[in-house]
């Protein structure tokens, strides 16, 4: 079935309606796709939006053997991409010797990455978001390569100034956003070393139902704590559109590897999405903070540009988070912290 902006669901049932909702491919995905020689290797498929991404792809082209590598700590996962025709190998990642035996695949998608317990373990984070990238920069260096980054590069943008582009002045604040800067360094360095093909796919906040910024607030809401709207403004997108745009990207990769901002048009003032999920739960918001003077944000009108912009408007993602948290439906218990300035997470 065919991904329709035009007909979305009210809501989800559950957890398999909304994953068979995420895999829908739009007929300029599979037509993108379609111009894209050779069969696709996802690394790093065991995330938040690994699985559901492994298998837009699949549904988008049938015909392209699809591979999905983690550590499949969770058997049910491997076994639901399986089910999907998605081969599936079991890989640390860290393991060089390991990667060297992976399908030299086309064309990669590489989601690794280490964000949540920074605190205490700071080397594994380096090591996941820069040591790691640098063994497949080199085993995949005739491949291309579209490598999931972060919009945390850059520095706090001023609210009502224009929002940072692919040319700002790179300013991360603390060792998580450091490291996916390094991350992107070693993407870049190999591709000009080797002439491989990418994308570094800065990504702002992407949302499903069981994750991001607006569950993060309609979660609080339902139980009565408060949102902290010190960091003011985000801006969101519908994690099957950031699947679809990552896969898009593989048709648009440039040598050197280049950034591309991906994130919804939006500036969004946390207050009133506080407000919009509060008259959609039926329970009052509470609210902490003043709003700073910048926030996170990014200018995303190069992606619009090359894709056109996201299909999935924030109505309907606040429709379906608030139904989602109202039934008590399972979450991935992975906050994001947007509300987070320095950087330390």
């Amino acid at each position: 079935m065919l991904f329709d902006g035009d007909r979305l669901p009210d809501r989800f049932l559950d957890a398999e309606a909304l994953d068979e909702f995420l895999v829908r491919p739009s007929q300029s995905l599979i037509d993108d796709l379609a111009a894209v020689p050779g069969d696709i290797i996802v690394l790093g498929a065991g995330g938040k939006m690994g699985p559901t991404l492994a298998g837009l792809a699949k549904s988008s082209a049938p015909n392209k053997r699809v591979v999905a590598v983690a550590r499949f700590t969770d058997p049910a996962l491997k076994q639901r991409l399986e089910n999907w025709d998605i081969e599936t190998i079991t890989c640390n990642l860290m393991d060089r010797a390991a990667v060297e035996r992976l399908p030299r695949l086309a064309n990669v998608v590489f989601m690794v990455g280490r964000k949540f317990g920074l605190a205490g373990n700071q080397a594994l984070t380096w090591a996941m978001n820069v040591y790691v990238p640098a063994i497949v920069a080199e085993t995949f260096r005739a491949s291309r390569i579209v490598v999931f980054s972060t919009g945390n590069v850059y520095p706090l943008a001023a609210i009502g100034q224009p929002a940072p582009t692919e040319t700002t002045a790179l300013n991360p604040a603390g060792e998580y956003a450091q490291s996916c800067l390094g991350r992107e360094r070693i993407f870049e360095y190999f591709s000009a070393v080797h002439g491989t093909p990418g994308r570094a796919f800065r990504l702002n906040y992407a949302i499903d139902m069981r994750y991001g910024v607006l569950y993060d607030i309609a979660a609080k809401i339902w139980a009565g704590t408060p949102v902290d709207v010190t960091m003011g403004y985000v801006n969101v997108i519908w994690q099957g559109d950031a699947n679809a745009l990552a896969l898009r990207c593989l048709k648009h990769c440039a040598t050197p590897t280049t950034p591309l901002n991906v994130s919804g048009a939006e500036t969004l003032s946390v207050r009133w999405l506080a407000a919009k999920l509060s008259r959609r739960l039926g329970r009052e918001a509470s609210i902490t903070g003043i709003e700073a003077p910048t926030a996170l944000l990014t200018n995303s009108a190069e992606a619009v540009c090359l894709f056109g912009p996201p299909r999935v408007p924030i109505g309907a993602m606040l429709d379906w988070v608030a139904d989602w948290v109202s039934r008590a439906m399972p979450s991935l218990d992975k906050p994001t912290k947007f509300e987070i300035r320095d950087g330390v997470f």
